[in-house]
């Protein structure tokens, strides 16, 4: 009798003891929320035996945000800082040899975008000198090279670790044209169409001498193009650069290209190499040279020769220009791939809210999924020498890191290299599950992720929190990423059940999910996103008297169309949306979008797009709803925002506007505005989110 009072005493005690500690972990803080580092870039030397990452993180005194270059000795595990200034865009690259890594320092303004530094008055802008500087691994010295006054845009070493390929914005040209505008005909009159005479490029070929680094001894013209360059790639066998164009203004998918010049017949014409209505990027060769890989995302077709809208992988002969597919047989969106050693891909796809890696060993062989964690691996990298295989990983309870592992078939057993959010790990964080529901309509399922309050796991009758992804072609996945836009954790840890709905247009459930939403771009996922909150009030999860809504971009649009489709929801947050499709395709810049949504241009369907708009129901909306916009917005351009607000002041219904200076459509110039924009998104759900 003695033992089993002591058995159960001890079973008592160790309870209490793993009760006590879980009590003891704190909840996830609003300022805490935003000390989260992530790790926009990851690349091994050409030797296997270093990587180069690159951490971003807030600096509030600053009102920036710092982005800090690392190299890490993988033999000795240890890291260095290169520089904690590199630039916001342009992303450092190895040598051909791994001498050297070549980067670009921030020096724009802390309110300058990616954007606007292609549309600012070259009249104003300081003709200053340029430089691109070099970092040795021999003497740790970061050393400054001169490349000119012009703007960088984007560059790639050639054959050797002494020259390389630079691109920059041709402000020559701009400044003659500005000039000839600025004449005593026009005076500052602006010519709209001619003022866009700044989308053009000059590459240069950078040669360095290796006894003055400092001195710039020789820069030669190699070409100058009517567009901005996005990236470059030397691909040496031919003697040839390949070239993406880019533009700011999204008007036709045309303007989106590869192209490739001819080095030893510089006189010649660039030769374009695709025509497929798509944004290509990520562009890297083969491991013999002949053949240049590329991802490439359509937002759909105008000519309708391709349809698909989530992101695909090909290849590209470079000597007969076929082009080829891979990955085939994968029906979901492709984040991020990389070339093995063996001449074989690992592909990073997400299938419904995961994002696994997948390899493929030849053109006609099927994927190969490879047995991970459950969540998102964001970014992965292949060493060419020792076959290491380093990849970003997050979960919902996993805070995003670096990891680094000998063999594809032990990720389970990859080790993190950095802590950079360790704070995370002794937070109290919310658990979050799948959630499957169906469109009564049309039956088709849907699908989204819960997040349950912290210790309410499973709980019913919990006050709710419909949290819309934008894009549309994008996805809700498994991973942790708490900032302005998905700052589900954080709002789960305030007491709501957080649905973030997959709608149709979601990426990861296939192309014909993608592709119903047009004709339909608010109507359709709108029920499929009520559908669901009907489903969670009959599963007895939800408090039907306390359901709310919010959303960022596209998540905006959908939700100032639900206000207008419902009076359930107690409280709405309005982040950049939509309210009248037609003045927003007229002032935006990405119009092919919404002609491709809405199935022509406003005065072929103007049904379509007054039936999709918001702006003709308002006098529906009950729901107090608070307004966030950036004032220098180009992709929901701001007015919007106002009219929405107009149009609820007008009828009485409780709303409030903010907007934030020198932000364009994602708030990521200073740190302050996101963590403002949450602080009051919070506010105003405790204010209005249990009101019924």
């Amino acid at each position: 009798m003695l033992t089993v009072c002591i058995i159960l005493y001890l079973l008592s005690y160790i309870q209490g003891v793993s009760s006590s500690t879980t009590q003891t972990k704190p909840k996830l803080t609003l300022d805490e929320c935003f000390e989260y580092t992530t790790f926009p870039f990851i690349r091994f030397s050409p030797d296997g035996q270093y990587l180069l990452y690159q951490t971003k993180i807030p600096s509030w005194n600053s009102n920036d945000f710092q982005n800090i270059l690392w190299i890490y000795n993988i033999k000795q595990q240890k890291k260095t800082i290169i520089t904690r200034n590199l630039h916001k865009s342009i992303k450092p690259q190895w040598s051909p040899n791994g001498q050297w890594i070549a980067l670009f320092l921030n020096k724009l303004p802390a309110n300058s975008s990616v954007h606007n530094q292609y549309q600012r008055s070259m009249n104003n802008y300081p003709q200053t000198q340029q430089y691109i500087y070099l970092y040795s691994l021999s003497t740790n010295d970061l050393l400054p090279v001169q490349i000119g006054k012009d703007i960088p845009l984007a560059f790639t070493w050639s054959n050797t670790d002494l020259s390389l390929y630079l691109a920059t914005i041709n402000t020559q040209i701009t400044m003659d044209n500005n000039n000839d505008m600025n004449n005593e005909e026009w005076k500052d009159v602006i010519q709209y169409r001619q003022n866009k005479i700044y989308e053009q490029s000059s590459i240069y070929r950078i040669v360095i001498d290796e006894h003055n680094y400092v001195s710039l001894t020789k820069r030669s013209l190699v070409k100058n193009v009517p567009f901005l360059v996005g990236e470059l790639l030397f691909v040496l066998l031919q003697s040839k650069l390949l070239i993406t164009s880019v533009s700011p203004l999204i008007e036709s998918l045309e303007v989106f290209e590869i192209y490739s010049i001819d080095l030893r017949n510089i006189v010649s014409s660039p030769v374009r190499l695709t025509d497929d209505e798509s944004l290509e990027s990520g562009l890297r060769l083969s491991k013999d040279g002949t053949h240049v890989l590329f991802l490439s995302r359509s937002l759909g077709s105008g000519r309708k020769k391709f349809n698909d809208t989530q992101a695909r992988l090909y290849s590209m002969n470079l000597i007969d220009g076929q082009t080829t597919r891979l990955a085939q047989s994968f029906h979901g969106d492709i984040y991020d791939y990389a070339l093995n050693s063996y001449g074989g891909l690992y592909i990073l796809g997400q299938l419904g809210t995961e994002v696994q890696i997948y390899s493929q060993e030849s053109l006609s062989s099927d994927l190969i999924l490879h047995s991970g964690w459950n969540g998102t691996y964001e970014s992965i990298t292949v060493s060419n020498q020792n076959n290491f295989i380093a990849f970003i990983y997050s979960s919902t309870q996993n805070p995003m890191e670096i990891y680094i592992t000998k063999h594809m078939d032990e990720l389970r057993s990859a080790q993190a290299i950095t802590n950079e959010n360790k704070l995370f790990t002794q937070r109290s964080l919310p658990q979050s599950k799948t959630y499957q529901w169906k469109n009564e309509d049309d039956h088709q399922m849907i699908e989204g992720l819960l997040h349950y309050p912290p210790g309410k796991f499973q709980a019913k009758n919990l006050p709710l929190l419909v949290l819309i992804h934008g894009g549309p072609y994008l996805g809700s996945i498994n991973r942790f990423l708490p900032d302005w836009y998905s700052w589900a954790p954080l709002a789960a840890t305030e007491g709501w059940l957080v649905l973030e709905p997959n709608y149709r247009g979601s990426s990861g459930y296939g192309d014909k999910f993608l592709n119903n939403l047009r004709y339909r771009p608010l109507s359709l996922p709108g029920r499929d996103i009520l559908y669901g909150v009907d489903q969670l009030i009959r599963d007895g999860i939800v408090d039907p008297l306390r359901v709310n809504i919010g959303g960022y971009s596209y998540g905006s649009y959908l939700t100032n169309w639900l206000i207008t489709q419902t009076k359930r929801f107690n409280a709405a947050l309005s982040g950049s949306g939509v309210i009248e499709f037609t003045s927003s395709w007229g002032a935006m810049n990405l119009p092919a979008l919404l002609t491709y949504l809405m199935g022509g241009f406003p005065w072929e369907v103007p049904h379509i797009y007054q039936n999709e708009s918001p702006m003709y129901q308002l006098d529906r909306v009950r729901t107090p709803t608070l307004i966030t916009t950036g004032e220098n917005d180009s992709r929901v351009p701001k007015s919007q925002s106002y009219m929405l607000e107009r149009g609820l002041y007008y009828r009485g219904v409780p709303a409030k506007l903010i907007t934030f200076p020198n932000e364009g459509h994602a708030l990521i110039n200073n740190p302050w505005h996101g963590k403002i924009k949450v602080r009051e998104e919070l506010k105003w759900l405790k204010k209005y989110g249990n009101q019924s």
